[in-house]
């Protein structure tokens, strides 16, 4: 059975920095493209960032390019994003998820659609006061 497990979350004041955690149990995440998306009350849930089996690929929704940096340890089989300069409209229950990709076919498209991903957790709270 797969499990992916998010940790990190908070309350921090704008300006401030997060690490959020994504560990998975029953899944080898080196066969796997793994993403962040958050949703904030009263929205859709949106995609923010996404990475590579391999570590080579990332992709970034624009609202975050600059702060945000999502990265990955497949031997503790773990995906983290840190997030820099948090600002109130970060404010969301931050989702990790994983899709199954073939090596070559990290598109961006693809990997931002939440709807081509297999397996997600239960998500954790980030919280930017003003």
């Amino acid at each position: 059975q797969v499990h992916l497990v998010e940790s990190g979350g908070g309350l921090v004041q704008a300006g401030g920095s997060l690490r959020l955690s994504c560990a998975a149990s029953g899944l080898p995440l080196s066969n796997y493209a793994m993403g962040w998306f958050r949703q904030a009350p009263g929205k859709e849930r949106e995609f923010v960032a996404a990475i590579s089996w391999s570590g080579g690929n990332t992709y970034y929704v624009d609202s975050v390019k600059g702060r945000f940096t999502i990265s990955r340890d497949n031997a503790k089989n773990t995906v983290y994003l840190q997030m820099n300069s948090l600002k109130p409209e970060d404010t969301a229950v931050y989702y990790c998820a994983a899709v199954h990709i073939t090596p070559g076919s990290f598109y961006n498209t693809f990997v931002s659609d939440q709807y081509r991903y297999s397996f997600w957790g239960q998500g954790t709270q980030v919280t930017v006061s003003s």
